[in-house]
């Protein structure tokens, strides 16, 4: 008798389907991760109307889920030390940038009279944690970041500090280091998940302290006598995009955005083989809950309709080409709304990989010029 249930049983089995003897993929997708996308329909998208209407109804909402609190601690700047680079002074400061942390910057001024047009340069992750701030301007005060710094020039900006080079066209430009890099640097790069998760329980987040780091250098940078409040922008590479056309949707002071090398819509990215799938890295573009909602080029067209330049290499291989298209005519829809003369410049760049090159700088600070002045 428990022969023949036992047979009747396994029988039962085998028509209701085969069981899942591995749960995940080679790259710790879960093997139904097809299925899980399909779920995702990004319910606060927009989806046509009125953009200012949709603006205001989902970016308190998009907030309250990206930062974790509001920082009200003053900023109590004070300057470490400065060098004269000829038409422009360059310190090293300090200034409360959460309620609780104090950090290290760059600051770059213009000689002459200001107020000058402002850039809040974001830094790119690139799987060194040396230098943050030193990425995009040079350092004179640590030998040592100097010959990084320099390495990190000469393989992504064309032999270039791109910092330096704002500063020289006449903006105040401000470096910050993102938590777990250069004078905050971390455990390195397998630590990062075991921050990530520490912060998670600290009632937190990787991407969410990042954020609203962000946002309050944004605040810091407006509120500098040097600095006009009305043209305060933000500009980044990789990661640095990320954060430049996340802070951009968040800061009521950004004004126009730089953000070269992240764009893509998310399904794009949650493929085989990518590299958004190797855990570590991703956890400082991680903020749970958000894709549930809606996509990372709804995030960004929150900004809208401030001036936006997105560059994504054509042969990046981070970012799959058909994802950036389909991500950039989504934010262009809602560019449009605004009216024709609202700019958004989008640029799947030929022959580019994933980097910042001289001329990519140079057609992104010249529209930058324009939008600003």
């Amino acid at each position: 008798m428990k022969r023949v249930l036992l047979a009747a049983l396994l029988l039962a089995a085998g028509q209701a389907g085969a069981v899942e003897n591995r749960g995940v993929t080679e790259d710790n997708l879960p093997n139904f991760f097809e299925a899980l996308k399909d779920r995702m329909t990004f319910p606060l998208a927009y989806d046509g109307g009125d953009p200012a209407a949709w603006r205001e109804r989902v970016l308190p909402q998009v907030s309250s889920l990206i930062l974790p609190y509001d920082a009200m601690r003053p900023y109590q700047a004070e300057v470490i030390d400065a060098v004269d680079r000829g038409t422009y002074t360059a310190q090293r400061i300090a200034f409360n940038i959460t309620d609780e942390s104090r950090i290290t910057a760059l600051l770059l001024t213009p000689k002459g009279e200001g107020p000058f047009p402002s850039a809040l340069m974001l830094h790119d992750h690139g799987s060194r944690f040396d230098i943050g701030k030193e990425k995009w301007i040079s350092p004179w005060y640590d030998a040592d970041r100097l010959v990084s710094a320099t390495e990190w020039s000469d393989k992504y900006f064309s032999g270039r500090f791109p910092g330096d080079g704002l500063a020289e066209r006449g903006y105040v430009v401000l470096a910050t280091d993102a938590l777990g890099w250069g004078d905050r640097e971390g455990n390195g790069y397998e630590a990062q998940q075991a921050l990530a998760a520490n912060l998670f329980n600290l009632g937190s987040s990787m991407a969410g302290l990042m954020a609203l780091e962000d946002v309050r250098a944004s605040e810091f940078l407006a509120s500098l006598p040097e600095t006009d409040p009305e043209k305060v922008t933000a500009v980044g590479f990789s990661m640095g995009a990320f954060r430049a056309w996340q802070v951009a949707a968040l800061s009521p002071v950004i004004s126009a955005t730089v953000a070269n090398g992240w764009m893509a819509e998310s399904k794009s990215l949650m493929a085989p083989g990518n590299n958004q799938l190797r855990g570590q890295s991703a956890f400082t573009m991680l903020h749970p809950g958000l894709l549930s909602l809606l996509d990372f080029p709804d995030v960004a067209a929150l900004a809208a309709p401030n001036p936006m330049l997105v560059y994504v290499g054509e042969e990046d291989p981070l970012f799959p080409a058909s994802g950036v298209q389909a991500a950039m005519t989504k934010m262009q829809a809602v560019w449009d709304a605004y009216g024709s003369d609202t700019p958004l410049t989008t640029r799947l760049w030929e022959g580019k990989a994933h980097t910042f090159t001289a001329d990519m700088q140079d057609a992104a600070f010249d529209w930058l010029d324009e939008q600003i002045r």
